[in-house]
Protein backbone atom coordinates (compact mmCIF):
# COMPACT_ATOMS: atom_id res chain seq x y z
CA UNK A 1 0.00 0.00 0.00
CA UNK A 2 1.29 3.45 -0.72
CA UNK A 3 2.35 5.78 1.81
CA UNK A 4 0.08 8.36 0.09
CA UNK A 5 -3.23 6.46 1.60
CA UNK A 6 -1.65 4.72 4.31
CA UNK A 7 -1.93 7.00 7.02
CA UNK A 8 -5.44 7.31 6.81
CA UNK A 9 -5.94 3.45 7.44
CA UNK A 10 -5.51 3.46 11.13
CA UNK A 11 -8.59 2.05 12.98
CA UNK A 12 -10.17 4.65 14.95
CA UNK A 13 -13.34 2.27 15.09
CA UNK A 14 -14.70 -0.95 14.29
CA UNK A 15 -15.56 -0.03 10.49
CA UNK A 16 -18.32 0.12 9.21
CA UNK A 17 -19.35 1.60 12.23
CA UNK A 18 -20.70 5.56 13.07
CA UNK A 19 -18.44 7.46 13.56
CA UNK A 20 -18.79 9.25 9.86
CA UNK A 21 -22.11 9.30 10.77
CA UNK A 22 -22.45 11.09 14.43
CA UNK A 23 -21.60 14.64 15.88
CA UNK A 24 -17.72 14.42 17.54
CA UNK A 25 -18.85 14.31 21.51
CA UNK A 26 -17.62 17.10 23.43
CA UNK A 27 -18.86 18.14 27.18
CA UNK A 28 -20.76 20.89 25.81
CA UNK A 29 -22.96 18.57 23.49
CA UNK A 30 -25.33 15.48 22.92
CA UNK A 31 -23.77 12.95 20.67
CA UNK A 32 -25.94 11.99 17.79
CA UNK A 33 -25.95 8.20 16.00
CA UNK A 34 -27.28 6.60 13.07
CA UNK A 35 -30.96 5.23 13.07
CA UNK A 36 -32.03 1.99 11.75
CA UNK A 37 -35.03 4.37 11.37
CA UNK A 38 -32.72 6.94 8.52
CA UNK A 39 -30.16 4.54 7.58
CA UNK A 40 -29.48 4.93 3.44
CA UNK A 41 -30.94 1.84 2.97
CA UNK A 42 -33.59 -0.26 4.74
CA UNK A 43 -32.56 -2.59 7.02
CA UNK A 44 -34.13 -5.67 6.13
CA UNK A 45 -37.26 -6.61 7.87
CA UNK A 46 -35.61 -9.12 10.79
CA UNK A 47 -33.23 -6.36 11.59
CA UNK A 48 -35.45 -3.56 11.73
CA UNK A 49 -37.74 -5.47 14.22
CA UNK A 50 -34.64 -6.20 16.34
CA UNK A 51 -33.52 -2.79 16.53
CA UNK A 52 -37.35 -1.73 17.00
CA UNK A 53 -36.96 -3.90 20.23
CA UNK A 54 -33.63 -2.54 21.35
CA UNK A 55 -34.73 1.00 20.53
CA UNK A 56 -38.64 0.59 21.68
CA UNK A 57 -38.48 -1.28 24.93
CA UNK A 58 -37.78 -0.95 28.13
CA UNK A 59 -34.23 -2.21 29.32
CA UNK A 60 -35.77 -4.41 31.67
CA UNK A 61 -38.09 -6.14 28.88
CA UNK A 62 -35.70 -6.37 26.18
CA UNK A 63 -34.47 -10.38 26.24
CA UNK A 64 -38.10 -11.13 27.67
CA UNK A 65 -39.46 -9.61 23.82
CA UNK A 66 -36.54 -11.02 22.10
CA UNK A 67 -37.71 -14.26 23.59
CA UNK A 68 -41.31 -14.07 22.12
CA UNK A 69 -40.05 -13.46 18.89
CA UNK A 70 -39.21 -16.71 18.01
CA UNK A 71 -36.19 -15.12 16.19
CA UNK A 72 -32.86 -16.86 15.40
CA UNK A 73 -30.24 -14.63 14.87
CA UNK A 74 -26.66 -15.40 13.01
CA UNK A 75 -22.95 -13.42 13.78
CA UNK A 76 -23.65 -10.95 11.08
CA UNK A 77 -27.81 -10.27 12.11
CA UNK A 78 -26.10 -9.00 16.03
CA UNK A 79 -23.25 -6.59 13.87
CA UNK A 80 -26.00 -5.11 11.95
CA UNK A 81 -27.97 -4.63 14.74
CA UNK A 82 -25.33 -3.05 16.76
CA UNK A 83 -24.35 -0.39 13.89
CA UNK A 84 -27.90 0.94 14.04
CA UNK A 85 -28.43 0.66 18.06
CA UNK A 86 -25.68 3.04 19.23
CA UNK A 87 -28.24 5.44 20.88
CA UNK A 88 -29.63 2.74 22.92
CA UNK A 89 -26.31 0.97 24.68
CA UNK A 90 -28.52 -0.47 27.69
CA UNK A 91 -30.76 -2.55 25.88
CA UNK A 92 -28.30 -3.21 23.03
CA UNK A 93 -25.98 -4.88 25.39
CA UNK A 94 -29.05 -6.61 26.59
CA UNK A 95 -29.66 -7.82 22.89
CA UNK A 96 -25.86 -8.64 22.43
CA UNK A 97 -25.72 -10.94 26.15
CA UNK A 98 -29.51 -12.36 24.81
CA UNK A 99 -27.72 -13.29 21.27
CA UNK A 100 -24.79 -15.07 22.61
CA UNK A 101 -26.89 -17.54 24.39
CA UNK A 102 -28.44 -18.32 20.72
CA UNK A 103 -24.33 -18.12 19.19
CA UNK A 104 -23.13 -20.63 21.95
CA UNK A 105 -21.30 -17.49 23.20
CA UNK A 106 -19.75 -17.18 19.94
CA UNK A 107 -19.57 -13.72 18.90
CA UNK A 108 -17.36 -12.38 16.30
CA UNK A 109 -14.34 -10.01 17.11
CA UNK A 110 -16.29 -7.29 14.94
CA UNK A 111 -19.41 -7.35 17.14
CA UNK A 112 -17.22 -7.36 20.33
CA UNK A 113 -15.41 -4.23 18.72
CA UNK A 114 -18.95 -2.75 18.18
CA UNK A 115 -19.95 -3.27 21.53
CA UNK A 116 -16.88 -2.07 22.81
CA UNK A 117 -17.18 1.14 20.48
CA UNK A 118 -20.80 1.80 21.67
CA UNK A 119 -19.93 1.61 24.98
CA UNK A 120 -17.48 4.74 24.26
CA UNK A 121 -19.15 6.49 22.17
CA UNK A 122 -21.80 6.69 25.39
CA UNK A 123 -18.70 7.45 27.76
CA UNK A 124 -19.66 3.80 29.65
CA UNK A 125 -16.16 3.77 30.10
CA UNK A 126 -15.93 1.10 32.69
CA UNK A 127 -18.68 -1.37 31.14
CA UNK A 128 -16.30 -0.86 28.05
CA UNK A 129 -13.33 -1.83 30.13
CA UNK A 130 -14.70 -4.71 31.07
CA UNK A 131 -15.99 -5.27 27.65
CA UNK A 132 -12.42 -5.17 26.50
CA UNK A 133 -11.20 -8.01 29.74
CA UNK A 134 -14.23 -10.71 28.29
CA UNK A 135 -12.42 -9.89 24.97
CA UNK A 136 -8.94 -10.65 26.45
CA UNK A 137 -9.71 -13.69 27.82
CA UNK A 138 -11.14 -14.92 24.34
CA UNK A 139 -8.17 -13.55 22.77
CA UNK A 140 -10.36 -11.20 20.43
CA UNK A 141 -8.34 -8.33 21.20
CA UNK A 142 -6.78 -5.87 18.10
CA UNK A 143 -5.51 -2.42 17.19
CA UNK A 144 -8.98 -2.20 16.14
CA UNK A 145 -10.31 -2.31 19.95
CA UNK A 146 -8.07 0.31 21.32
CA UNK A 147 -8.41 2.33 18.49
CA UNK A 148 -11.99 2.10 19.11
CA UNK A 149 -10.82 3.67 22.64
CA UNK A 150 -8.51 6.18 21.98
CA UNK A 151 -11.39 7.78 19.71
CA UNK A 152 -13.76 7.49 22.23
CA UNK A 153 -11.53 8.92 25.35
CA UNK A 154 -10.49 11.89 22.86
CA UNK A 155 -14.06 12.68 21.66
CA UNK A 156 -15.67 12.78 25.47
CA UNK A 157 -12.68 15.30 26.04
CA UNK A 158 -10.50 12.85 27.85
CA UNK A 159 -7.62 12.80 25.90
CA UNK A 160 -5.04 11.37 29.38
CA UNK A 161 -7.37 8.88 29.57
CA UNK A 162 -6.88 7.36 25.85
CA UNK A 163 -3.06 8.09 26.07
CA UNK A 164 -2.87 5.62 29.49
CA UNK A 165 -4.60 3.18 27.33
CA UNK A 166 -1.62 3.24 24.75
CA UNK A 167 0.87 3.07 27.41
CA UNK A 168 -1.14 -0.15 29.15
CA UNK A 169 -2.38 -1.71 25.31
CA UNK A 170 0.68 -4.02 25.73
CA UNK A 171 -0.77 -5.58 29.18
CA UNK A 172 -3.27 -6.91 26.53
CA UNK A 173 -1.15 -8.46 24.47
CA UNK A 174 -1.51 -5.40 21.79
CA UNK A 175 1.74 -4.46 20.73
CA UNK A 176 2.71 -0.78 21.60
CA UNK A 177 4.18 -0.28 18.08
CA UNK A 178 4.39 3.06 15.46
CA UNK A 179 0.93 1.88 14.20
CA UNK A 180 -0.52 1.94 17.32
CA UNK A 181 1.10 5.16 18.07
CA UNK A 182 0.32 6.88 15.17
CA UNK A 183 -3.68 5.70 15.40
CA UNK A 184 -3.72 7.63 18.60
CA UNK A 185 -2.01 10.46 17.61
CA UNK A 186 -4.80 10.85 14.37
CA UNK A 187 -7.78 9.94 17.33
CA UNK A 188 -6.07 13.30 18.66
CA UNK A 189 -5.94 15.11 15.81
CA UNK A 190 -9.02 14.06 14.38
CA UNK A 191 -10.45 16.03 17.16
CA UNK A 192 -8.83 19.29 16.77
CA UNK A 193 -6.30 18.55 19.39
CA UNK A 194 -2.98 18.46 17.21
CA UNK A 195 -0.96 20.42 19.91
CA UNK A 196 -2.00 17.76 22.77
CA UNK A 197 -0.73 14.84 19.94
CA UNK A 198 2.19 16.72 19.16
CA UNK A 199 3.08 17.15 23.11
CA UNK A 200 2.79 13.45 23.22
CA UNK A 201 4.43 12.83 20.03
CA UNK A 202 7.72 14.32 21.85
CA UNK A 203 7.40 12.66 25.10
CA UNK A 204 7.22 9.28 22.85
CA UNK A 205 9.33 9.51 20.18
CA UNK A 206 12.41 8.46 21.87
CA UNK A 207 10.65 5.31 22.93
CA UNK A 208 9.07 4.30 19.39
CA UNK A 209 10.50 5.36 16.37
CA UNK A 210 8.28 7.87 14.44
CA UNK A 211 8.10 7.22 10.45
CA UNK A 212 6.65 9.53 7.81
CA UNK A 213 3.14 8.80 8.46
CA UNK A 214 3.91 10.15 11.87
CA UNK A 215 4.49 13.48 10.50
CA UNK A 216 1.83 13.61 7.50
CA UNK A 217 -0.67 13.03 10.60
CA UNK A 218 0.49 15.66 12.23
CA UNK A 219 0.42 18.23 9.59
CA UNK A 220 -2.99 16.80 8.61
CA UNK A 221 -4.46 17.98 11.82
CA UNK A 222 -2.65 21.18 11.40
CA UNK A 223 -4.60 21.42 8.22
CA UNK A 224 -7.62 21.21 9.84
CA UNK A 225 -7.08 23.67 12.51
CA UNK A 226 -5.14 26.33 9.77
CA UNK A 227 -2.14 26.47 12.30
CA UNK A 228 0.42 27.46 9.96
CA UNK A 229 3.20 28.30 12.93
CA UNK A 230 2.27 24.80 14.08
CA UNK A 231 2.89 23.45 11.02
CA UNK A 232 6.08 24.47 10.15
CA UNK A 233 7.08 23.83 14.02
CA UNK A 234 6.18 20.17 12.82
CA UNK A 235 7.56 20.44 9.68
CA UNK A 236 11.04 21.00 10.89
CA UNK A 237 11.01 18.28 13.18
CA UNK A 238 9.96 16.30 10.40
CA UNK A 239 12.89 16.80 8.35
CA UNK A 240 15.51 16.84 11.42
CA UNK A 241 13.94 13.19 12.21
CA UNK A 242 13.72 11.45 8.53
CA UNK A 243 14.72 13.96 6.14
CA UNK A 244 13.09 14.67 2.47
CA UNK A 245 11.08 11.47 1.68
CA UNK A 246 9.84 11.95 -1.76
CA UNK A 247 7.56 9.25 -0.95
CA UNK A 248 5.59 11.34 1.70
CA UNK A 249 3.08 13.04 -0.52
CA UNK A 250 0.32 13.38 2.09
CA UNK A 251 3.05 15.58 4.78
CA UNK A 252 4.10 17.91 1.63
CA UNK A 253 0.31 18.06 1.12
CA UNK A 254 -1.23 18.85 3.69
CA UNK A 255 1.76 21.41 4.84
CA UNK A 256 0.95 23.26 1.57
CA UNK A 257 -2.34 23.38 2.05
CA UNK A 258 -2.08 25.12 5.78
CA UNK A 259 0.23 27.69 3.84
CA UNK A 260 -2.69 28.56 1.70
CA UNK A 261 -4.81 29.62 4.76
CA UNK A 262 -2.16 32.11 6.41
CA UNK A 263 -1.15 35.73 5.09
CA UNK A 264 0.14 35.63 1.33
CA UNK A 265 -1.14 31.84 1.22
CA UNK A 266 -0.50 31.28 -2.32
CA UNK A 267 2.56 33.41 -2.39
CA UNK A 268 4.18 31.31 -0.06
CA UNK A 269 2.84 27.98 -0.65
CA UNK A 270 4.20 28.34 -4.28
CA UNK A 271 7.78 29.77 -3.02
CA UNK A 272 7.88 26.39 -0.63
CA UNK A 273 6.58 24.84 -3.83
CA UNK A 274 9.93 25.26 -5.70
CA UNK A 275 12.01 24.06 -2.66
CA UNK A 276 10.14 20.84 -2.36
CA UNK A 277 10.41 20.60 -6.41
CA UNK A 278 14.20 21.14 -6.06
CA UNK A 279 14.30 18.39 -3.43
CA UNK A 280 12.34 16.40 -5.70
CA UNK A 281 9.20 15.81 -3.23
CA UNK A 282 5.89 17.36 -4.66
CA UNK A 283 2.32 17.28 -2.66
CA UNK A 284 -0.83 15.44 -3.76
CA UNK A 285 -3.83 16.78 -6.20
CA UNK A 286 -5.39 17.98 -3.14
CA UNK A 287 -3.16 20.95 -3.23
CA UNK A 288 -2.90 21.23 -6.84
CA UNK A 289 -6.56 21.76 -7.01
CA UNK A 290 -6.80 24.53 -3.81
CA UNK A 291 -3.29 26.22 -4.96
CA UNK A 292 -5.33 26.82 -8.50
CA UNK A 293 -8.49 27.82 -6.71
CA UNK A 294 -6.16 30.80 -5.22
CA UNK A 295 -4.72 31.45 -8.48
CA UNK A 296 -7.59 32.18 -9.72
CA UNK A 297 -8.88 34.18 -7.56
CA UNK A 298 -5.85 36.61 -7.70
CA UNK A 299 -5.49 36.54 -11.42
CA UNK A 300 -1.85 35.14 -10.66
CA UNK A 301 -1.43 32.89 -14.75
CA UNK A 302 2.03 32.88 -14.32
CA UNK A 303 1.62 30.83 -11.08
CA UNK A 304 -0.90 29.10 -12.13
CA UNK A 305 0.57 27.65 -15.44
CA UNK A 306 3.69 26.69 -13.30
CA UNK A 307 1.57 24.48 -10.96
CA UNK A 308 -0.20 22.85 -13.73
CA UNK A 309 2.97 21.94 -15.72
CA UNK A 310 4.52 20.14 -12.69
CA UNK A 311 1.16 18.86 -12.16
CA UNK A 312 0.09 17.65 -15.43
CA UNK A 313 3.63 17.53 -17.42
CA UNK A 314 6.39 17.09 -14.16
CA UNK A 315 3.83 14.40 -12.56
CA UNK A 316 1.79 12.87 -14.97
CA UNK A 317 -1.16 13.52 -12.40
CA UNK A 318 -4.01 13.06 -13.78
CA UNK A 319 -6.42 16.88 -14.03
CA UNK A 320 -9.86 16.66 -13.62
CA UNK A 321 -13.22 18.74 -15.16
CA UNK A 322 -13.26 20.94 -12.31
CA UNK A 323 -9.04 21.61 -12.41
CA UNK A 324 -9.80 22.22 -15.97
CA UNK A 325 -12.56 24.57 -15.36
CA UNK A 326 -10.39 26.73 -13.29
CA UNK A 327 -7.70 26.94 -15.75
CA UNK A 328 -9.92 28.01 -18.76
CA UNK A 329 -11.41 30.41 -15.82
CA UNK A 330 -8.19 32.29 -15.50
CA UNK A 331 -7.74 32.36 -19.23
CA UNK A 332 -10.83 33.60 -20.06
CA UNK A 333 -10.78 36.34 -17.66
CA UNK A 334 -7.51 36.92 -19.24
CA UNK A 335 -9.01 37.14 -22.43
CA UNK A 336 -6.26 34.51 -23.66
CA UNK A 337 -8.69 33.08 -26.67
CA UNK A 338 -6.38 29.96 -28.01
CA UNK A 339 -4.95 28.95 -25.10
CA UNK A 340 -8.71 28.44 -23.08
CA UNK A 341 -9.92 26.59 -26.30
CA UNK A 342 -6.98 24.76 -26.43
CA UNK A 343 -7.59 23.54 -23.04
CA UNK A 344 -10.86 22.95 -24.04
CA UNK A 345 -9.93 20.67 -26.70
CA UNK A 346 -7.32 18.92 -25.15
CA UNK A 347 -10.06 18.19 -22.18
CA UNK A 348 -11.74 15.04 -23.21
CA UNK A 349 -8.22 13.38 -24.79
CA UNK A 350 -6.79 13.61 -21.11
CA UNK A 351 -10.30 11.84 -19.39
CA UNK A 352 -11.78 14.94 -18.67
CA UNK A 353 -15.85 15.77 -19.98
CA UNK A 354 -16.33 19.46 -20.27
CA UNK A 355 -19.60 20.62 -18.68
CA UNK A 356 -21.88 24.21 -18.57
CA UNK A 357 -19.10 25.68 -16.62
CA UNK A 358 -16.74 25.17 -18.87
CA UNK A 359 -18.50 25.73 -22.47
CA UNK A 360 -20.90 28.73 -20.92
CA UNK A 361 -16.66 30.23 -20.44
CA UNK A 362 -15.73 29.87 -23.12
CA UNK A 363 -18.80 31.15 -25.05
CA UNK A 364 -18.93 34.00 -23.56
CA UNK A 365 -15.38 34.94 -24.31
CA UNK A 366 -15.91 34.57 -27.79
CA UNK A 367 -18.90 36.56 -27.70
CA UNK A 368 -17.06 39.01 -25.97
CA UNK A 369 -14.75 38.61 -28.75
CA UNK A 370 -17.17 38.56 -31.39
CA UNK A 371 -16.10 35.27 -32.18
CA UNK A 372 -19.35 34.54 -33.66
CA UNK A 373 -18.71 31.52 -36.08
CA UNK A 374 -16.45 29.70 -33.83
CA UNK A 375 -19.24 30.47 -30.45
CA UNK A 376 -21.94 29.08 -33.56
CA UNK A 377 -19.34 25.70 -33.27
CA UNK A 378 -19.06 25.27 -29.77
CA UNK A 379 -23.03 26.35 -28.88
CA UNK A 380 -23.69 23.03 -31.01
CA UNK A 381 -21.26 21.02 -29.52
CA UNK A 382 -22.78 21.78 -26.07
CA UNK A 383 -26.10 21.06 -26.94
CA UNK A 384 -24.74 17.29 -28.49
CA UNK A 385 -23.08 16.82 -25.14
CA UNK A 386 -26.44 17.80 -23.25
CA UNK A 387 -24.90 21.18 -21.98
CA UNK A 388 -27.18 23.85 -21.22
CA UNK A 389 -26.37 27.75 -22.46
CA UNK A 390 -26.73 29.67 -19.09
CA UNK A 391 -29.62 32.79 -19.55
CA UNK A 392 -27.17 35.51 -19.95
CA UNK A 393 -25.17 34.14 -22.44
CA UNK A 394 -28.38 33.29 -24.24
CA UNK A 395 -29.08 36.90 -24.26
CA UNK A 396 -26.24 38.23 -25.14
CA UNK A 397 -25.93 35.79 -28.00
CA UNK A 398 -29.32 37.08 -29.19
CA UNK A 399 -28.29 40.78 -29.04
CA UNK A 400 -24.84 40.76 -30.71
CA UNK A 401 -26.08 37.91 -33.22
CA UNK A 402 -28.72 40.21 -34.59
CA UNK A 403 -26.67 43.42 -34.51
CA UNK A 404 -23.68 41.93 -36.35
CA UNK A 405 -26.96 41.02 -38.97
CA UNK A 406 -26.74 37.02 -38.35
CA UNK A 407 -30.41 36.61 -37.84
CA UNK A 408 -30.54 32.64 -38.31
CA UNK A 409 -28.16 31.91 -35.15
CA UNK A 410 -30.05 34.45 -33.08
CA UNK A 411 -32.80 32.50 -33.73
CA UNK A 412 -31.75 29.14 -32.87
CA UNK A 413 -30.55 30.41 -29.63
CA UNK A 414 -33.97 32.10 -29.17
CA UNK A 415 -35.37 28.82 -29.65
CA UNK A 416 -33.29 27.03 -26.98
CA UNK A 417 -34.04 30.08 -24.67
CA UNK A 418 -37.79 29.68 -24.37
CA UNK A 419 -37.45 25.53 -24.97
CA UNK A 420 -35.35 25.93 -21.71
CA UNK A 421 -36.28 28.80 -19.86
CA UNK A 422 -39.35 30.29 -18.35
CA UNK A 423 -39.11 33.53 -16.97
CA UNK A 424 -37.14 36.48 -17.84
CA UNK A 425 -37.81 36.31 -21.87
CA UNK A 426 -39.52 39.57 -22.12
CA UNK A 427 -36.60 41.82 -23.44
CA UNK A 428 -34.98 39.54 -25.61
CA UNK A 429 -38.22 38.20 -27.29
CA UNK A 430 -38.98 41.76 -28.46
CA UNK A 431 -35.55 42.30 -29.31
CA UNK A 432 -35.53 39.69 -31.62
CA UNK A 433 -38.90 40.66 -33.48
CA UNK A 434 -37.60 44.53 -33.44
CA UNK A 435 -34.51 43.06 -35.02
CA UNK A 436 -36.29 41.26 -37.49
CA UNK A 437 -38.26 43.75 -38.18
CA UNK A 438 -35.32 46.21 -38.57
CA UNK A 439 -33.68 43.95 -41.13
CA UNK A 440 -36.88 43.82 -43.58
CA UNK A 441 -37.76 39.85 -42.50
CA UNK A 442 -41.35 41.18 -41.20
CA UNK A 443 -42.85 38.21 -41.60
CA UNK A 444 -40.88 36.35 -39.36
CA UNK A 445 -40.76 39.36 -36.94
CA UNK A 446 -44.92 38.71 -37.01
CA UNK A 447 -44.16 35.11 -36.60
CA UNK A 448 -42.03 35.48 -33.68
CA UNK A 449 -44.33 37.88 -31.93
CA UNK A 450 -47.55 35.56 -32.81
CA UNK A 451 -45.62 32.79 -30.75
CA UNK A 452 -44.45 34.89 -28.12
CA UNK A 453 -48.45 35.69 -27.07
CA UNK A 454 -49.30 32.54 -27.63
CA UNK A 455 -46.27 31.10 -25.18
CA UNK A 456 -47.55 34.04 -23.03
CA UNK A 457 -44.53 36.65 -22.99
CA UNK A 458 -45.73 39.83 -22.94
CA UNK A 459 -44.77 42.10 -26.48
CA UNK A 460 -44.68 45.23 -25.48
CA UNK A 461 -46.92 48.20 -27.18
CA UNK A 462 -44.03 49.43 -28.73
CA UNK A 463 -42.84 46.07 -30.50
CA UNK A 464 -46.17 46.39 -31.71
CA UNK A 465 -46.66 49.37 -32.47
CA UNK A 466 -43.35 49.46 -35.16
CA UNK A 467 -45.10 46.06 -36.13
CA UNK A 468 -48.14 47.96 -37.32
CA UNK A 469 -45.92 50.37 -39.38
CA UNK A 470 -44.34 47.87 -41.68
CA UNK A 471 -46.99 45.89 -42.34
CA UNK A 472 -49.13 49.07 -42.98
CA UNK A 473 -46.47 49.85 -45.66
CA UNK A 474 -46.28 46.32 -46.68
CA UNK A 475 -49.98 46.65 -47.44
CA UNK A 476 -50.67 43.73 -45.22
CA UNK A 477 -52.53 44.85 -42.92
CA UNK A 478 -54.20 41.68 -42.38
CA UNK A 479 -51.37 40.50 -40.36
CA UNK A 480 -51.51 43.15 -37.84
CA UNK A 481 -55.54 42.54 -37.06
CA UNK A 482 -54.82 38.89 -36.77
CA UNK A 483 -51.78 39.33 -34.18
CA UNK A 484 -53.99 42.03 -31.95
CA UNK A 485 -56.92 39.59 -32.39
CA UNK A 486 -54.54 36.73 -30.75
CA UNK A 487 -52.94 39.17 -27.97
CA UNK A 488 -56.99 40.31 -27.17
CA UNK A 489 -58.03 37.01 -27.47
CA UNK A 490 -54.95 35.42 -25.04
CA UNK A 491 -55.09 38.66 -23.02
Amino acid sequence: MSRSKRHRDYPDQPEPGPESGKKRQHSNSEPTFPSYLDSGKPPPPKIKLLCAIVAEIHCLSVEETLNDTGIRVSQHDVEEVLKLTYAFPGPALKFFRWSGRQLNEHHSPYAWNLVVDLLGKNCFFDAMWDAIKSMNKERLLSLATFASVFSSYVVADKTPEAIMTFEVMDQYGVARDIVAFNSLLSAICRDGKTTDAFDFYYIAKDKIRPDADTYAILLEGSESEGNVAFATKVLDEMVSQIGWDPTNVPAYDSYLNTLLKGTNGICVALDFFDTLKAKRCYPGVKFFRLALDECVKEGDVGGAEALWEAMVGGLGLQADTSMYNLMISLHCHGNNISVAKRMLDEMVYNGAFPNSQTYNMVFKMLIKNRKLQEAGVLFTEMIKNECILDQANCIAAVRIYLDLGDPYFAIKVWKFMIENYHSGLEDTGNFLVLGLRNMNRVPEAVKYAEDMILRGIKLSSSSMSKLKDSLVRAKKEYMYDDLASTMNTIG
